[in-house]
């Protein structure tokens, strides 16, 4: 089904800004790369055009009202003095990427690459993850990098929250660069709650908040749209009241995993815009539903959520062989019940 006589990207922001929407508007995202951790674009500039492809691709045949757009193959901090780093005393000594480095020009040219193309018709947001998040890709397998954060934190949080600095430094540069220069909408800034003995809320804010609250700053510096996501990725839970005072126009979390319906949430924010409500794991309705199904689900989160400021979308990543139908069912739904 066709919505190119749609200003889908006016929807969005609307959707936003907290206006009345013609009709609620939705977008569903999922990763392009066979490994979106460990791959690294920098080193093999061939899968950025890999990915580039499925993006393209995939906005083309679903035609969504925005874009998440991904960054497998972006998620290494290809700073040599940050990889050299293995110990918490290594960190003070890490120092930010010149403003000309790869890791910067990469992502701009791959960004507007797609804003260059659909720019005008939706809204898009790159993905960028916070410091911890960062760190955490440092280990070899992905699911250590939470005990090795925490173990970091305290051990000496002096060198954590010194290595922070210096990454927010660059990532809020990079913010800043994709939108001014690539043009995207926004940024869809990825962060989680710390697990890990001793880690409380104070301490979460003393050594992470800062970072994370610098970036959005930078962001919100040159654009009014920027999404905060409370990543609930493999389960992981988080207190999302923590980020309640963050500065952002837009609030995804992790409906389903939280148990935090769309309304709930958008109570706790203060009445911002919410983005998501359906679940993103291969026992969810976005996924195994049937048309009936998936539209019955659509009718049930607008229902409780209302159709101004409200977006809908996952809990995070979809699995990437979710059929592309289901994205259309999803849209028809949102069509009728507009009507």
């Amino acid at each position: 089904m066709s919505t190119k006589n749609i200003n889908r990207k006016e929807l969005v922001l609307n959707a936003m800004d907290n206006k009345p929407v013609e009709r609620v508007p939705a977008g569903f995202w999922f990763h392009f790369l066979a490994d979106e951790i460990h791959s690294d674009a920098f080193a093999q500039p061939e899968l950025t055009e890999e990915l580039l492809a499925g993006e393209l691709k995939y906005i083309e045949e679903s035609q969504p009202d925005f874009v998440k757009i991904m960054t497998d193959g972006f998620f290494p901090y290809t700073n040599d003095s940050f990889i050299k780093a293995k110990t918490a005393a290594d960190l003070k000594h890490v120092k930010p990427l010149d403003k000309d480095d790869k890791w910067f020009t990469y992502q701009v040219e791959y960004a507007k690459k797609i804003t260059d193309k659909y720019g005008d018709e939706i809204a898009t947001f790159y993905n960028l993850f916070v410091p911890g998040t960062i760190l955490k890709f440092m280990q070899p397998n992905f699911e250590d990098g939470e005990p090795y954060l925490a173990a970091l934190v305290r051990e000496d949080k002096e060198a954590v929250k010194q290595v922070f600095d210096v990454i927010s430094d660059d990532l809020a540069e990079l913010a800043k660069r994709v939108i001014t220069e690539a043009h995207v909408t926004g940024i869809y800034l990825s962060l989680q709650n710390l697990l890990g003995e001793g880690i409380t809320r104070e301490l979460y804010e003393e050594v992470f908040g800062p970072s994370e609250r610098k970036i959005l700053a930078a962001a919100n510096s040159v654009s009014d749209y920027n999404i905060l996501h409370i990543c609930g990725y493999a389960g992981h839970r988080n207190d999302l009241s923590w980020y309640e005072d963050y500065e952002v126009k837009t609030i995804n979390w992790a409906a389903v995993v939280e148990d935090v319906p769309l309304s709930e949430g958008k109570k706790l924010f203060g009445g911002r815009a919410v983005l998501g409500g359906f679940g993103n794991t291969v026992d969810d309705v976005i996924y195994k539903g049937s048309e009936a199904e998936i539209k019955a689900e659509v009718r049930r989160l607008l229902d409780e959520a209302g159709t101004t400021g409200v977006i809908l979308g996952a809990d995070c990543t979809v699995p990437r062989d979710t059929p592309r139908q289901h994205f259309d069912w999803v849209r028809e739904a949102l069509i009728e019940y507009s009507k």
